[in-house]
């Protein structure tokens, strides 16, 4: 009887430590799969903080200003007119309640 407890209880041991090196092996891949994308988050900020630079570099107003005045004739731009201007003052106040319904659903969906 001691015999088979003993068989038991070796098998009991066996199982447990090949349990744990498994455990162990994939505690250890989970932790480097975090770090990689620890280091690639890392990454993916650095260059979105370069390309904010670069756009609020390039939309500078007096380089905005420049590149208009350069392109008004060859783009065919025109002033804006008043009906513009009031159409815009007409509308955006308008659309404003949609737009704040359409803010209020996508942040609840």
């Amino acid at each position: 009887m001691r015999t088979l407890l003993y068989i038991l209880s070796f098998a009991a041991l066996i199982g447990l430590g090949f349990w744990a090196y498994q455990e162990n092996y994939k505690t250890k891949q989970v932790a480097d799969e975090a770090e990689r994308l620890q280091m690639e988050i890392g990454q993916a900020r650095a260059r979105l903080a370069v390309l904010r630079a670069e756009w609020a570099y390039l939309n500078r107003p007096d380089r905005l200003r420049e590149l208009a005045e350069l392109n008004f004739v060859p783009l065919g731009l025109l002033p804006l007119a008043d009906q513009q201007l009031a159409g815009l003052l007409m509308w955006v106040p308008a659309g404003l309640p949609y737009a704040i319904f359409a803010a209020l659903v996508a942040r609840r969906g």
